[in-house]
């Protein structure tokens, strides 16, 4: 059985922790996350540690705090270095153009399909076929960015598609003659 919820975290420079009833506040210099804490679960700052406790024991509660605890840990981690994610598009016109917060993907169909980046998500373009999404939220920024993706997913044949920076891709062999 996992302990990851046992762990102490170590508040980073600049950064600070504020716990007010349910609800966690982190503040940092790239900015401000909030968190609704479970009511099975005890969160203590002190001096320079952010702990979880069980408040009950349970199996659910066990569960939590290992939850509680990966959630306050990205939430330091987004406040202070921030997340990101890089995605690549293989395959003959497919490319990205990034103007401001607007994403327009040529894909392989007969029409570029436009996305804009949510609130808080920053996208920036290392060539036309390499996109970087940066966010200081480790969901929001893998959310939109697994939504990036499914506008051509990689197929196994020929490995063309929209895929993560350190993605691999399974080839496939096609038909083969008997």
């Amino acid at each position: 059985m996992s302990r990851i919820g046992e762990r102490k975290l170590t508040i980073p420079a600049g950064v600070t922790v504020t716990v007010e009833g349910r609800e966690l506040t982190v503040k940092g210099p790239k900015g401000e996350l909030k968190l609704t804490i479970d009511k099975l679960i005890d969160v203590k700052v002190e001096e320079n540690v952010v702990s979880t406790k069980q408040i009950k024991e349970s199996k659910r509660a066990n569960v939590m705090q290992g939850t509680m605890n990966s959630l306050i840990n990205n939430m330091l981690i987004g406040v202070s270095t921030g997340f990101e994610k890089s995605l690549e598009a293989v395959g003959v016109g497919y490319r990205f153009n990034v103007q401001g917060n607007k994403i327009t993907i040529n894909a392989g169909y007969s029409h570029p399909v436009v996305m804009e980046a949510p609130v808080g998500l920053s996208v920036t373009s290392e060539s036309n076929t390499e996109i970087t999404i940066h966010g200081i939220d480790k969901q929001r920024v893998s959310e939109f960015a697994a939504k990036v993706r499914e506008v051509r997913e990689p197929e196994p044949y020929k490995g063309k598609g929209i895929r993560y920076k350190d993605e691999h891709v399974r080839h496939k062999d096609g038909k083969k003659a008997a």
